[in-house]
């Protein structure tokens, strides 16, 4: 399966004299598939995301979507492709959800800014998709966390991409809307054929959910490959600077065997 991001020996740094946030990166993420980014603190899992969409350009290396250079497509041509779901957003002004979802169109829509009714049917499709449709009229404002997660992932699929990139979209939210965003994710790339990129913290709902898993340290890639090739114990226990344990998840359920990482006690 050819990579639809491809990035080859990538080394970035804010500072240019100062140490890469990304360093000598090369990684090949396919088609269809959901790839979960992994990594503590610092470790460049949002940097990464930054420089695949072509927000960061790398000082060194390629960066390629679909086989073009992420910096040859116009920034409406790649807004056709790739939605970016961010970690957080000030929200302007209060506005209904089916407005916010309406803002995915941009990439559509003419000069005039005139929306037609395919881009009507594309805001209720995603809505739909999302599960938000039931929230169409209800301010943002009034939401809870994990149902403003959904409605901007509705914004994103609005965009009619092929591909999702989103950075922490669990953060800070609860066990329930946790399980709900990852299930839509896996669902997105498993019956609907999206590429979906998501940094997070979270290993373990990652491993469940995810075919592809990348292990970021210092900026380099520690690993890469499916869950049980990454979730070995030498491997994390350098990477997170703890001892832990890898066992089984024990279903029942499609993640059944899953590897899951537990957290063992610092003291001798």
């Amino acid at each position: 399966m050819s990579g639809f991001f491809r990035l080859e020996g990538v080394r970035f740094a804010y500072d240019r004299s100062g140490a890469p946030a990304l360093d000598d990166v090369t990684l090949e993420l396919a088609r269809g598939v959901l790839h979960a980014v992994l990594g503590p603190n610092g470790s460049g899992k949002s940097t990464l995301l930054r420089v695949m969409l072509g927000e960061l350009v790398a000082d060194r290396g390629r960066v390629s979507y679909a086989g073009t250079e992420i910096g040859d497509w116009s920034r409406r041509e790649i807004a056709r492709e790739v939605a970016f779901v961010p970690q957080a957003e000030p929200l302007a002004f209060p506005m209904s959800v089916r407005a916010l979802v309406e803002m995915g169109r941009y990439p559509h829509v003419g000069v005039l800014g005139r929306k037609t009714s395919a881009d009507g049917a594309a805001v209720e499709a995603a809505m739909e998709r999302a599960g938000v449709a039931h929230l169409a009229d209800r301010s943002i404002t009034t939401l809870s966390g994990g149902e403003r997660q959904r409605a901007r992932i509705a914004r994103a699929l609005a965009q009619e991409p092929s591909t999702l990139v989103l950075d922490e979209p669990t953060a800070a939210l609860d066990l329930h809307f946790e399980m709900e965003t990852f299930e839509l994710m896996r669902a997105l790339a498993r019956d609907a054929g999206f590429t979906v990129v998501v940094a997070t913290h979270n290993l373990n709902l990652a491993a469940r959910f995810s075919s592809h898993l990348v292990l970021l340290a210092g900026g380099k890639v520690e690993a890469d490959g499916a869950p049980r090739e990454v979730f070995r114990h030498h491997t994390l226990e350098r990477v997170f600077q703890w001892p832990v344990a890898v066992v089984p998840h024990p279903g029942p359920g499609p993640d059944e065997g899953s590897p899951q990482v537990l957290p063992l006690s610092g003291s001798s």
